[in-house]
């Protein structure tokens, strides 16, 4: 008997003791391990950067369509209304901006200092000889330029492009062939662009130009106030249109030359130092 219970006790009693241990086992809560707090207290990615979209490709023939279109020309004439012909520029002006426009076309001056020389030269040459000659004529040439400048300014660039809705702006061509771009810049004399895009016939510049000659005949000597002169010099100032444009449409094509040159030169002049120093020179006699 004592046996039989001696060999139930012994399983009674290691069970006794393990089950605390199991109890304790099941309630003790579950730790995460190292590497999952890692990933609960990492920051979230950062979003990924799109790439930058590819750079369109230029037409080689466009090369100079970009290229800075100087405020002065020579850096002297103003060249405020020229603007290269893309996207960025093709939208209409507004009647303030083409206001503005015109009245720095005759306020700069290097618009005085040309007029100037055109009184200098009328002087020299006995221009309008009714004016007479020394200094009194001279005043009444210039302020006739003065007068000039001024109906001309506001009228081919700020009256006529308002009323008729006429962009006032000479758009570079910048692309093609050199002759076609200048039968392109001689062109625009007689054709002009709309606040809609859209070509059509440059009266602002034609009848602006003749409607300020028309107007000088008040101010010039009375003997001088003859309609063939009016129209001979509406003549030339188409001309001289002509040639103007020209150099709105290269001159910025010059100016890239000069630059990129002066950049090779002076490249070329630290390359000439550098390896000038570094040559070991002669030895010494003895």
């Amino acid at each position: 008997m004592n046996t039989q219970l001696r060999s139930w006790a012994r399983p009674a009693l290691l069970l006794a003791l393990l089950s605390p241990i199991s109890v304790l086992a099941q309630d003790q809560p579950s730790i995460p391990s190292t590497e999952s707090q890692a990933e609960a207290t990492a920051p979230p990615p950062a979003p990924t950067t799109p790439p930058d979209p590819p750079k369109p490709k230029v037409n080689p023939q466009d090369k100079e369509l970009r290229d800075e279109v100087p405020k002065r020309i020579f850096w002297i004439i103003p060249n405020f209304m020229t603007a290269n012909d893309v996207e960025e520029n093709q939208g209409p002006l507004t009647p303030r901006d083409k206001w503005s426009i015109a009245w720095h076309q005759f306020i700069d001056p290097s618009a005085h200092y040309g007029n100037v020389l055109q009184a200098s030269i009328s002087q020299a040459a006995n221009g309008l000889p009714h004016y007479g000659q020394g200094w009194d004529a001279f005043g009444k040439r210039f302020a006739a330029q003065e007068g000039d400048q001024f109906t001309g300014s506001m009228l081919i660039y700020g009256a006529l492009p308002t009323l008729l809705h006429h962009d006032p702006r000479y758009f570079r061509k910048g692309r093609g062939s050199a002759w076609s771009r200048v039968l392109y810049a001689a062109s625009r004399v007689v054709i002009a662009r709309t606040d809609a895009g859209h070509a059509t016939f440059n009266a602002s510049s034609v009848f602006g130009q003749l409607s300020q000659a028309s107007i000088s005949l008040l101010y010039y000597p009375q003997q001088d106030r003859r309609l063939g002169g009016v129209l001979s010099g509406w003549a030339i100032n188409q001309g001289y249109n002509i040639g103007w444009n020209q150099l709105k449409e290269f001159t910025p094509d010059l100016n890239a030359f000069m630059r990129r040159h002066s950049k090779k030169y002076r490249a070329q002049q630290l390359k000439d130092s550098r390896s000038s120093t570094a040559e070991p020179g002669p030895p010494p006699t003895l």
